[in-house]
């Protein structure tokens, strides 16, 4: 599945963007994107339901992501890898995009669970343009994946007006929507198991004896880490190269009331207020 660590956007501040038009995501508080959470619930629905069957997430971001694949084996799921390299830095939906489709082709899963959107963007669009540079089918607004067998899969969609069931055959990318399940949280167990897996960048940086110890014998405590080198293809449709949209501003806006209208209950009062909604476009 795919998943993305993000700024939390409830504390932007004046510091929140560079120069050159990035997110300065040192500058904010990291945390597991919230739609990638209930995508992972379903992910791992489908591992408790189908004998054999591993999750995997796959997450492209600065060596610090690895908290995220970190998040993910604590609540069940079975591995990871971290896309990290300079010269993915800066990406934006379409140059993200074209890097995880790479590392996908790499992985060959069966099927692709992914948010509906992050966050920190708020455009939906790194999921369906996987699915196109994969030339796989997709399943957007999913809210439950309510069947499996091998070669099918049947989603219950969350619409604007109601829900909707559909079936598609495998491969196949599924984003889910927020209405979904919440994640499970972390297990214990698994909380033990997992403190110490660490990428290779991690332990060149923090080489204390306790995790290289507990590392020894056990690969499965060993986080995947892949560079543009890893995944190949055209180098300038990574990073800044490759992304043809720029922020140009990012504004912390609060909203204050300048005046408060104290209204009754009567037919008056209620007139009132209709015709000013009316006149200022509120409504109607």
């Amino acid at each position: 599945m795919l998943a993305k660590q993000v700024p939390d956007t409830r504390n932007v501040g004046k510091n929140a963007m560079k120069e050159d038009g990035t997110v300065n995501r040192a500058a904010l508080p990291a945390i597991f994107n919230p739609e990638d959470l209930n995508a992972l619930e379903q992910a791992l629905r489908l591992k408790d339901k189908v004998a054999g069957s591993e999750v995997h997430l796959l997450t492209m971001g600065p060596g610090r992501a690895a908290d995220i694949i970190r998040e993910g084996l604590f609540r069940g799921a079975d591995g990871g890898v971290l896309l990290t390299d300079r010269k993915f830095a800066g990406a934006d939906t379409l140059a993200t995009s074209y890097a995880l489709s790479r590392a996908l082709g790499k992985i060959k899963p069966d099927l692709v669970i992914a948010g509906r959107q992050a966050i920190d963007g708020d455009t939906a669009q790194v999921g369906p343009q996987v699915a196109e540079k994969l030339s796989w089918p997709q399943v957007t607004y999913a809210e439950e994946i309510t069947a499996y067998n091998g070669t099918e899969v049947v989603v219950k969609r969350r619409l604007e007006h109601g829900v909707e069931t559909v079936s598609s055959t495998l491969p196949l990318v599924v984003t889910v929507h927020g209405s979904a399940a919440e994640c499970r949280p972390r297990n214990a167990k698994n909380l033990m198991k997992y403190k110490y897996a660490r990428t290779a960048t991690e332990l060149q940086e923090h080489p204390e004896a306790t995790h290289v110890q507990a590392l020894k014998g056990k690969d499965y405590l060993r986080i995947t880490e892949w560079g543009v080198a890893d995944v190949g293809g055209d180098e300038q449709q990574f990073g800044l190269s490759g992304s043809p949209t720029k922020v140009k501003k990012i504004e912390n806006i609060v909203f204050a009331a300048k005046e408060v209208k104290h209204l009754s209950a009567s037919d008056k009062d209620i007139d009132e207020l209709m015709k000013e909604l009316i006149a200022n476009h509120t409504i109607g």
